[in-house]
């Protein structure tokens, strides 16, 4: 493992190691994820945008587009493709009728809380066979790896 000590270069490595590392464990996670569900896997855009509205119900296309930083167009069709996969509702928003709110579909839900269940079991399964020491640095990493994503996507 290497050491932080703070110069560039340092900062350099260790930006690309774990730019590197993070989007690996996603793509692998996100994987066996799916195989293990026993389901098609989703385009990453249309996972995050069923999270965004499983986290943000009633959510406008607009609304949708800022948070996922895509153009509104671009999320325009992801609803389209999700609403004929029975994936996502749309429904008129009462105060403006012009405006489309977005809700998860009841498989939707399931199908997310299936991927859930089954992701944490392979992080748990993989977390089993560390020694106790990294378990416990991964435990004191993970509020650290959490203000970083909220600083790389702009929210802090």
């Amino acid at each position: 493992m290497k050491h932080i000590t703070g110069t560039a270069m340092d900062n350099d490595e260790t930006a690309e190691e774990l730019s590197f590392v993070l989007g690996r464990f996603h793509q692998v996670l996100r994987r066996a994820a799916v195989h293990r569900a026993g389901r098609e896997m989703l385009p990453n855009a249309q996972v995050e945008l069923l999270r965004l509205v499983e986290q943000r119900p009633g959510v406008s296309v607009k609304e949708a587009a800022e948070a996922l930083r895509m153009a509104a167009n671009t999320v325009s069709t992801l609803v389209g493709d999700l609403v004929d996969a029975g994936l996502l509702a749309r429904t008129r928003a009462p105060e403006d009728r012009r405006s489309v709110r977005l809700d998860l579909t009841e498989a939707a839900r399931e199908r997310l809380a299936a991927y859930a269940t089954h992701r944490r079991a392979l992080v748990a399964d993989a977390l089993a066979q560390l020694d106790a020491d990294a378990r416990r640095d991964l435990a004191r990493a993970t509020p650290h790896l959490r203000r970083l994503a909220d600083l790389v996507a702009g929210e802090d």
